[in-house]
C-alpha cells in the first residue's frame, strides 16, 4: 500500500514509517497539515494516519480540508487527545477511525485492516432477500436463529453466534481480537481477558465436527472464515 503519515513527532514519525515500511508499505511523510493537505491532494494513497496536534493547523482542519476536495482516502487520526468530544469531532470531521496514543503497533495494523475491510465491504454482499447469509457450505438464517453445516445443525450460543456472524460478514478478511471484543462483548481491547480466545476454540470445535477447519487464526491479527 501507498501509505500518507501527517505526524510532526520525529520519533513517531520514524517508528512508523519504519514499521510500516517492513509490512510492505511505501510510506511518505508530512509534518504539517498543509504539506498533508498538497500531498493527499495530489498523489493517490491508499491510507492517510493523521496526528491531530501540527504546527500549523489541527488535524480535524486537515481532514474536513481532504473530504470537501473529494479526497475518499481512507483516514486513520493518530493521536495523544483521547476525549469522548476529541473521538466524535475527529469522526464527524471524516476520519474512519481515531487511535489513541500511546498504542501498540499491532492495533494500528488490525485498525487499518478494518477500516479497509469496511471500505471494500459493499463489493461483497453474502446475504438472501431473506436475509439469511452463506458461506461455503454454512447457512445462517436469522428468523430462527439457526446455523448448518452442509446441512447439519450446528447448536451455538449468541456469543458464539455473534462471533460467527461477523466472521461470515466478511468472509477471507482478518477479524481482529479488537473488533470481536467490541461488536459482541461491546468492550474496548483488554489484553487481561482471553474470552475472545475461549469462544473462538469453541466455535472452531463444533465447526469442525462436521467438516474440514474453517475458521483460521491469523497469528498476531485475529480470526478469519476460510472461503
Amino acid at each position: 500500500m501507498k501509505l500518507l503519515i501527517i505526524e510532526d513527532e520525529v520519533e513517531l514519525a520514524a517508528v512508523l514509517h519504519r514499521g510500516l515500511s517492513n509490512e510492505g508499505s511505501t510510506v511518505t511523510l508530512a509534518t504539517d497539515g498543509s504539506t498533508g493537505i498538497e500531498l493527499a491532494c495530489s498523489v493517490a494513497f491508499d491510507f492517510i494516519l493523521l496526528d491531530v496536534n501540527l504546527p500549523d493547523r489541527n488535524g480535524f482542519e486537515v481532514c474536513e480540508t481532504l473530504r470537501s476536495a473529494g479526497v475518499i482516502t481512507p483516514i486513520i487520526m493518530v493521536t495523544a487527545r483521547d476525549d469522548v468530544a476529541d473521538r466524535i469531532r475527529g469522526l464527524k470531521s471524516g476520519a474512519d477511525d481515531y487511535l489513541s496514543k500511546p498504542f501498540a503497533f499491532g492495533e494500528l495494523l488490525a485498525r487499518m485492516d478494518a477500516v479497509q475491510r469496511r471500505v471494500d465491504r459493499p463489493s461483497f454482499t453474502p446475504l438472501h432477500p431473506d436475509g439469511s447469509m452463506t458461506v461455503g457450505d454454512l447457512h445462517f438464517d436469522p428468523r430462527t436463529m439457526t446455523l448448518t453445516r452442509s446441512g447439519n445443525p450446528v447448536q451455538l450460543t449468541v456469543k458464539e453466534m455473534g462471533v460467527l456472524r461477523l466472521l461470515m460478514e466478511s468472509p477471507g478478511s482478518v477479524i481482529s481480537r479488537s473488533e470481536i471484543l467490541r461488536t459482541v462483548w461491546g468492550i474496548e481491547d483488554d489484553p487481561l481477558t482471553n474470552i475472545v480466545e475461549v469462544y473462538l476454540s469453541r466455535l472452531r470445535r463444533k465447526l469442525n465436527a462436521l467438516g474440514p477447519p474453517i475458521v483460521e487464526n491469523v497469528r498476531g491479527f485475529g480470526y478469519r472464515l476460510i472461503t
